[in-house]
């Protein structure tokens, strides 16, 4: 009966993480236009409102994102007047990332995020964190 499941779409958990995936993101999309953001930049964001200045390895490191991903991202976020960058003076390999006064005035809009989407998701605040704890247990797991 198992293989039987793997064979239809529809049934596959991948599947399922995708259109959940998708949906987030169509969510988020209403939500971020009004602050000129992507749900990218977002990420970067919540990251720097908890957080800041914080190094572009360090951000990169905490968003799954390479090097390659996220400097373009910060540089759109820095030429929308959310962010600064400053080589490390110590190390110039090193760029810290710090909010504007623009990117700290965007914070009650970015904090009252998560509970518009898990509004919109009909979802408790019970089930909403152990489907997060599933999830993040599920990307942890090694592969092997």
């Amino acid at each position: 009966m198992r293989s039987d499941i793997r064979k239809k779409i529809d049934q596959q958990l991948t599947f399922a993480l995708y259109g959940a995936t998708n949906r987030m993101v169509r969510l988020h999309k209403p939500l971020l236009e009004p602050l000129g953001l992507t749900f990218p930049q977002y990420l970067v964001m919540v990251e720097l409102l908890d957080d800041a200045p914080r190094s572009v390895g360090d951000l990169g490191a905490k968003l799954g994102m390479d090097t390659g991903t996220i400097t373009p991202l910060l540089k759109r976020l820095e030429h929308a007047g959310f962010v600064t960058r400053r080589r490390d003076t110590k190390d110039e390999r090193r760029v810290f990332v710090d909010l504007t006064s623009a990117g700290l005035a965007a914070r009650d809009c970015i904090w009252a995020i998560p509970d518009k989407i898990i509004s919109a998701c009909r979802v408790t605040d019970e089930d909403a964190n152990a489907l997060h704890d599933k999830l993040q247990a599920l990307g942890r797991q090694q592969e092997s």
